[in-house]
């Protein structure tokens, strides 16, 4: 199998649409051209790039390969793994490269250092950008209004991999033309990562207004499934945070809610859903719906809304995911089956990695970070057998939980389970609560003790933690922190309690480092999970350095113009050279 190596690639365009062929059908409404298309190893310029039809059929091959175990694997990997939430789960050393991340025990030969993937996702919407124009001025039917529309959408998702490269890797090589031609220069140095992002965000402040604001009924999973102006609102939102601008993160925070208000509203059709004031006037689902006996409605409205068919939209707080059908002949979620449950939890156990030991919540348990009649213990962390447990996140379709504050009992009853062998749940990468956490973290940043910023941030954290809670009336409410310092640490709790196993808990803890600057929170935080040789891996982690990732040996050995990040070794046995072949 050939290796795309973003510096080594000779002709990227000339592999870009068969990459994407098999992937790209479920989304294709005309496929003609696409198929037509002779030798399949080469695009022929002057038979493909002439309609909107090839520019939409490439845009949408992007997020196809987007959905590939190549880039989804490091989406999560990269993300959550050297968390403290994931520890070694089943036949964990069929994949000896997890095995050793688990414990910290990090080099540049380890496969989750390469990024072919993502560069050549980036690669096709560099590609797109170059030649949808041209297309424009042939084909009448492309206005300049859907020219701008596909500019900010390839735009918009070009920067999404960026920002995890920039996130995994801090500084990255940083290009936003298409490589057409063999003769052009590939050995590019690593961009900082404080220019990158800076560029990100001017390049979405410029085309946010182009973008698609919804999508018809009709295509109901293009809503989430496809950038929209909501996406890059959510983007613009997390980029300014880790800018430290925390005001125009609080600023796009504000029009994500504002824009999921106006859904909810429509969605409920003015009835009055959250009668208990659980929710401080936000737009989430409940736990609970009216007079059900049971909690876990949020769980199956966000992770178990079947795709079964283009009519089933999913719930109006999932802003951007990558969208899997549910037909065991079409794509599934590789990434997921593999990692967290390979099937129902009755056969299959669990994936090769399992919910760090420390989190496994017993009657008698002070550490975990959940409480009893915290539902997304239940929604998070299933008992496969007697002491072991597994992850039911993206792995149930959904989940009944009965409580009673009463007798002080919690029961719960999974219900649907991924088909075994054949996940297809959807990938979220931005959903309502994550935003509105992103929100309280900027407001406390902003804060000083006792001030109104504290009280503003406080109702969103409230609004999250309540939602979720097993209980009516409720009894387990959080204490309000006064101190600015408390509530940091409460944000960044509720974080990790409402986004657990999403791919979000190592990044929140990298930009707490780069903000307090010093790796205390995040080193503290790693400790709690049982690794081989902690102690040397928590001294590792107390350099800044070391809580990105090494570039890979390959991509050293090939561009020399990259440097090795100083806190990793190059995994050889002999010296690393950047002279070497």
């Amino acid at each position: 199998m050939k290796k795309y190596n973003f510096h080594k690639v000779k002709g990227m365009v000339k592999v870009l649409l068969p990459l994407s062929l098999f992937t790209l059908l479920p989304f294709m409404t005309s496929c003609g051209d696409f198929l037509e298309i002779e030798p399949q190893d080469k695009i022929v310029l002057d038979k493909f790039w002439n309609e909107k039809a090839d520019v939409d059929n490439v845009l949408i091959g992007c997020y196809s390969a987007m959905q590939t175990a190549n880039v989804l694997d490091r989406l999560m990997v990269w993300g959550e793994f050297r968390s403290d939430n994931i520890e070694p789960g089943t036949n964990v050393t069929s994949d000896v490269n997890i095995q050793r991340l688990l414990n910290e025990n990090i080099d540049a030969t380890n496969g989750y250092t390469t990024w072919d993937g993502l560069y050549a996702v980036i690669n096709r919407l560099n590609t797109v950008l170059l030649y949808a124009p041209q297309v424009s001025a042939k084909d009448p039917a492309y206005s300049e209004t859907m020219l701008k529309a596909t500019i900010a959408e390839a735009k918009a998702l070009r920067a999404l991999c960026y920002f995890y490269l920039i996130r995994t890797f801090r500084d990255v090589p940083f290009v936003t033309e298409a490589y057409t031609d063999d003769n052009q220069t590939m050995d590019l140095a690593a961009t900082p990562f404080d220019e990158v992002l800076a560029y990100l965000i001017n390049d979405l402040e410029s085309v946010q207004n182009d973008a698609m604001i919804t999508y018809p009924s009709t295509k109901a999973l293009y809503k989430t499934g496809r950038i929209t102006q909501q996406a890059i609102h959510a983007l613009l939102c997390e980029m300014y945070l880790w800018k430290k601008d925390y005001a125009n993160c609080v600023k796009y925070a504000d029009k994500v809610i504002l824009r999921d208000s106006l859904d909810y509203v429509e969605y409920y059709d003015g009835r009055t859903v959250d009668t208990e004031g659980r929710l401080n006037g936000f737009p989430l689902e409940l736990s609970r719906l009216g007079s059900s006996s049971y909690f876990g409605w949020e769980y199956e409205s966000l992770f178990g809304t079947t795709t079964s068919d283009m009519k089933d939209a999913t719930s109006y707080e999932i802003i951007f995911e990558l969208v899997f059908m549910e037909d065991n002949n079409l794509p599934q979620n590789e990434s997921v089956n593999r990692f967290y449950a390979s099937g129902p939890q009755s056969n299959a156990a669990r994936g090769i990695v399992s919910p760090a030991n420390w989190l496994i919540r017993t009657d008698n348990s002070s550490k975990s970070i959940y409480g009893k009649f915290d539902a997304r213990y239940y929604e998070n962390i299933q008992a496969v057998s007697s002491g072991v447990y597994g992850i039911s996140k993206y792995v149930m379709k959904d989940i009944e939980i009965a409580a009673s504050t009463t007798d002080n009992t919690v029961k719960d009853y999974p219900g649907r389970t991924q088909t075994a062998g054949h996940n297809h749940a959807n990938w979220i990468i931005y959903r309502l609560s994550d935003i509105m956490l992103l929100k309280a973290e900027a407001l406390a940043e902003m804060a000083t003790d006792g001030s109104p910023e504290i009280d503003e941030a406080f109702k969103l954290v409230q609004a999250v933690y309540n939602r979720s809670l097993c209980e009516s009336p409720i009894k387990t409410a959080l204490a309000k922190p006064t101190k600015r310092d408390d509530m940091r640490a409460l944000v960044l709790k509720e974080r990790q309690r409402e986004l657990m196993f999403e791919g979000k808990r190592w990044y929140d803890l990298v930009r707490r480092s780069l903000r307090d600057g010093n790796t205390d929170v995040l080193s503290d935080a790693v400790n709690m999970k049982e690794m081989d040789g902690a102690g040397a891996a928590k001294q590792r982690l107390k350099k800044i350095d070391a809580i990105f990732w090494p570039y890979n040996l390959e991509e050293m050995r090939v561009n020399h113009n990259l440097v090795q990040n100083s806190a990793f070794s190059s995994g050889e046995n002999t010296s690393f050279s950047k002279t070497s072949n």
